[in-house]
């Protein structure tokens, strides 16, 4: 018996949310567990430049996929609105479309291989020996490009349905395939770097076979068929471009940002670029958790809204703002009071520890108002209103970030990157709850009536 696009949701939403944020968690701290693999088999190696070309290699799909993040977030809150307004039709064509746009990307991605190389390899200036390992990782790893992209587009349909655990088992899938694919192209077959790039592409193929088994078993193909006619309406697609575009320039400016502190580090010498590089490790990884409550947020606050529930807008919230804020600070006090140990579990060098430590307290604001501000772009991207993202990151990219970054260029002070990292972060809560109480105006006018009566 197949399932239907619509499902009826467990009432309890207290109960739906931290089930969604666990499943969430787990499938967000599986997603680096092929590369962790990959470095394993390479760093195995009798020659280091493989290992090393991944990595420079690697830097160019990072920028290319996670400015790409904005397929999913663009998917995830309409998806969740219109389940909740029983749209199934608007359902299918959500994921129709966002599919379209990310297979137009990876074609374009494909024609347009051989600049988008040149160019990432002449910012990214390595040995002749690792440059042409590095080369063989993406020559191969590129032509996964237009999986990659579909991915994002069926994950974020899939958290829109409520659907984390399917969400998760594509995690798993991904890094499964990987990791066995890494054995065979590296280990048993020799092909180094190249075998490297070839495993995560053919792993992301392999991920889309499942998903498309998944919409299958759910009638999915049967009921886009008879839909396909409303796909190309322009109206639509014009709105799906607009909300795409403004997700894009938030994520773009996100991933530009780290990657100008990055840069900035490394420019303040090795020692500041290695602590910066483990203080981003930390940061990175509070991020894994704390996205898994603004993936819950997401869902829900789309299916309220599609539901015309707005009322339950409030109370989650509360609630997600009270998991963040926990999140957040444990982590930060974590690395914190335990520095030696924590750190230690990086790296072994003491003076990088030592290092580290003279930035330590700047962990703490960081965690505590990046954990606020995930939550209201959860919240945000639940409700479509993806402007308000793009306002947010853009102001604090221009007022928060960038005269901090000039300024630790200029007195060649690291502390003024974590300042700058800081105010970055403050600029976008600030913004984005700017936006939030004409949100909740009705529903603060009807909770105010209700106590009167």
């Amino acid at each position: 018996m197949t399932e239907t696009l619509i499902e009826t949701p467990v009432e309890n939403f207290s109960f739906r949310f931290l089930r969604l944020t666990g499943i969430n968690i787990i499938s967000n701290i599986l997603v680096p567990v092929a590369a962790i693999v990959d470095t394993a088999f390479l760093g195995h190696l009798s020659d280091i430049r493989y290992l090393t070309g991944v990595a420079i290699g690697s830097l160019i799909f990072m920028y290319l996929y996670r400015t790409c993040k904005f397929l999913r977030m663009a998917t995830t809150g309409p998806t969740a609105q219109a389940v909740g307004a029983s749209e199934a039709d608007k359902v299918l064509l959500i994921l129709v479309r966002n599919c379209l746009i990310a297979i137009v990307l990876g074609i374009l991605f494909l024609l347009f291989q051989y600049p988008i190389r040149e160019l990432g390899f002449w910012l990214l200036t390595a040995a002749s020996n690792v440059e042409d390992a590095g080369r063989e990782y993406f020559n191969t790893c590129i032509w996964g490009a237009p999986a990659v992209l579909c991915n994002l587009v069926l994950f974020g349909w899939f958290l829109g349905r409520e659907q984390s655990a399917k969400v998760l088992a594509m995690t798993l899938i991904s890094a499964a395939s990987n990791i066995v694919l890494d054995y065979f192209f590296i280990i048993r077959w020799g092909w180094n770097s190249a075998g490297a790039g070839a495993a995560t592409a053919i792993s992301q193929y392999v991920t889309i076979v499942f998903s498309l088994i998944f919409i299958a078993q759910e009638g999915g193909f049967v009921q886009i068929s008879k839909v396909a006619g409303e796909i190309f309406d322009w109206q639509a697609l014009k709105a799906t471009f607009k909300l795409n575009l403004d997700t894009y320039i938030r994520t773009f400016a996100s991933v530009s940002t780290f990657a100008i502190l990055g840069s900035l580090s490394g420019f303040l010498g090795t020692l500041v670029l290695a602590s910066t590089s483990l203080l981003l490790e930390v940061v990175n990884l509070a991020v894994f958790f704390v996205e898994g409550s603004a993936f819950a947020i997401e869902t829900l606050a789309g299916n309220f809204l599609g539901e015309g529930r707005k009322d339950k807008l409030i109370p989650l919230l509360q609630l997600s703002g009270i998991v963040n804020l926990l999140i957040g600070s444990a982590l930060a006090a974590i690395f914190i009071l335990f520095p030696q140990s924590m750190f230690g579990l990086f790296t072994n060098h003491s003076e990088v520890i030592h290092e580290v430590q003279h930035y330590l307290t700047w962990l703490f604001p960081i965690l505590v108002v990046t954990s606020i501000v995930y939550l209201l772009e959860g919240y945000f991207l639940g409700l479509s209103e993806m402007f308000v993202l793009r306002n947010g990151i853009v102001s604090a990219f221009v007022i928060g970030f960038v005269p901090c970054a000039l300024g630790a260029w200029w007195f060649q002070n690291p502390h003024l990157l974590w300042l700058g990292l800081s105010l970055f972060m403050i600029t976008r809560a600030v913004v984005l709850g700017f936006y939030l109480p004409p949100t909740l105006k009705t529903e603060v006018a009807e909770l105010i009536e209700n106590q009167g009566t």
